[in-house]
């Protein structure tokens, strides 16, 4: 097979949540520009809107949907419609994410919970509704967790005082190393991207306040950039990954290298 069709996304069905900015929308628009339609979900659907009226422009179809990926109603429907208007599901990025940064002994029971049904529950209520749609299709599928380097271990507070969101994205690896293991059977490939700091909503304000400190302990010497993850995400959706599972593929300009 030529290159190029290894990494073609043409004709297949993506669904990419928190797809409304941030991570989600590199995802997604690397996505568009290599032939995939995409189902763009999160909980702001303006947003989700927007990014798929810009993409549509590239030829692809592209649909956008509430949804709150730890209620499981909310799961189910995105499934549904996805499943209506496309008829497959081909590709998954679990891509929503809570985070709430605070000492750990002053971390409130109700901010742990939520930052862990976000992405942890939701996660797995997204991975287990498409798993189930990928085994029934029988010509297996992709699915792509976004971890990130906070989930490799102990995070400096002066860098990153998060532990709820460090936590779960440490249970994120190991969710998507097991789930590799379950369901190679069924040619599922799961992996994960673990991105260093690049400039979101979520990391903006801690990446300004810290940037001698993160740059410092970054061999590149910056912050990632809204194409930096593209070629990552598509490389993990595509045929190019067929023989890559449960693998934790990082991108963070080499800080968690140092």
């Amino acid at each position: 097979m030529h290159i190029k069709e290894l990494f073609d996304l043409s004709g297949k069905t993506a669904i990419v949540t928190g797809g409304g900015r941030g991570l989600g929308e590199q995802i997604v628009t690397a996505y568009a520009e290599a032939g995939a339609n995409l189902v763009i979900c999160s909980r702001n659907l303006a947003a989700c809107n927007e990014v798929a009226r810009r993409l549509s422009g590239l030829g692809i179809k592209a649909l956008a949907l509430a949804c709150d990926i730890s209620n499981s109603d909310d799961v189910s429907q995105v499934v549904n419609a996805a499943l209506e208007e496309f008829g497959g599901i081909d590709i998954l990025v679990n891509n929503s994410g809570a985070t709430w940064g605070a000492p750990a002994a002053e971390m409130p029971l109700e901010a742990w919970k939520k930052v862990i049904d976000v992405n942890v529950t939701g996660t797995f209520l997204m991975s287990q509704a498409v798993g189930r749609v990928m085994i029934e299709q029988g010509k297996g599928g992709k699915i792509i967790n976004i971890a990130s380097i906070a989930g490799f271990g102990g995070v400096d507070p002066r860098a990153m005082d998060a532990i709820g969101y460090n936590t779960s994205k440490g249970a994120v690896i190991t969710f998507t190393k097991d789930l590799a293991v379950k369901w190679g059977r069924y040619g599922i490939n799961v992996n994960a991207i673990a991105p260093g700091f690049f400039p979101t909503k979520m990391a903006i304000a801690l990446m300004e306040r810290n940037k001698e400190m993160l740059l410092a302990s970054t061999p590149l010497g910056r912050f990632g950039t809204m194409d930096d993850l593209k070629g990552a995400a598509v490389f993990l959706a595509s045929k190019a990954s067929d023989y890559v599972t449960g693998t934790v593929l990082t991108v963070d300009g080499g800080s968690s290298a140092m």
